[in-house]
């Protein structure tokens, strides 16, 4: 009964000590200076940066900039990739026709798609919103796809016994099932939405963690360009564990 708190406990614990060891690890690169400060600042410079940033409003605004540009993005992405993926999904006609064009267009990195979206909409928000929903959809649209595909055969032929439509099958036996898929897909394209939100960010010039992040490279402020790094990194761990903790409430239904 107690295995489990016991190996979740000590899980907690060795993560902690790997994160330690790599703060030593840095703290003594910075200190010994194995790296130039220029490019390698100590962590007591980062905190300090990060802290000022944060009181001073500056890494505050662009961390708003960021998170609504990566959220938005990711619900786009969300919205169409379900809807997409159980279309597709639901239909094995449409994944036979439609199952080569999404596997040659979903191994594109959204960099290359940028200067098409460049060029559709300019360098501005837009065009960062575009690329981070087209980016992100793709982990979301395969997921569903799958899991709309892979339901179980008896639960079609109840649906077929009980005379479902195909839209009433999908809403109430084909979703649930594919559910796991679905969030996990979801998580997965999270991430990807900061990330290209920040990449796009730097290209586009738009305010942001990635146009900080830039410009401070740009002028040799390492304790600046490592603040809005371990801020980044902050931002995408507490996305995940949120998307975690909602997946573990919602899919609450599956464990006995």
């Amino acid at each position: 009964m107690n295995a489990r708190p016991r190996i979740q406990a000590t899980d907690v614990v060795e993560s902690l000590l790997v994160f330690l060891a790599i703060m030593a690890l840095w703290w003594l690169a910075s200190h010994q200076e194995w790296v130039s400060k220029v490019f390698l600042p100590t962590p007591e410079a980062t905190l300090a940066s990060l802290k000022e940033g944060l009181l001073d409003g500056a890494l505050v605004g662009n961390s708003v900039d960021t998170i609504n540009r990566m959220l938005l993005g990711w619900l786009l992405a969300s919205l169409f990739g379900i809807a997409l993926g159980a279309m597709i999904g639901i239909s094995a006609t449409a994944r036979a026709w439609l199952q080569p064009t999404l596997e040659f267009i979903r191994p594109l990195p959204a960099s290359a798609i940028m200067p098409l979206a460049i060029s559709i909409f300019g360098l501005n928000a837009s065009m960062v919103l575009f690329v981070v929903a087209f980016g992100s959809m793709w982990p979301v649209l395969l997921a569903t796809v799958h899991g709309f595909a892979t339901v179980q055969p008896r639960l079609r032929e109840v649906a077929d016994a009980l005379q479902m439509s195909r839209t009433m099958f999908s809403w109430k036996i084909a979703l649930p099932s594919a559910m796991p898929d679905i969030l996990a897909g979801m998580r997965l394209s999270m991430t990807v939405s900061l990330i290209i939100a920040v990449v796009g960010e730097m290209i586009a010039s738009q305010s942001g963690l990635g146009q900080a992040v830039l410009l401070a490279a740009r002028s040799f402020r390492a304790s600046e360009l490592f603040a809005g790094v371990v801020l980044l990194g902050a931002i995408g761990f507490a996305a995940n564990a949120l998307l975690a903790l909602a997946e573990k409430k919602l899919l609450r239904w599956q464990r006995p």
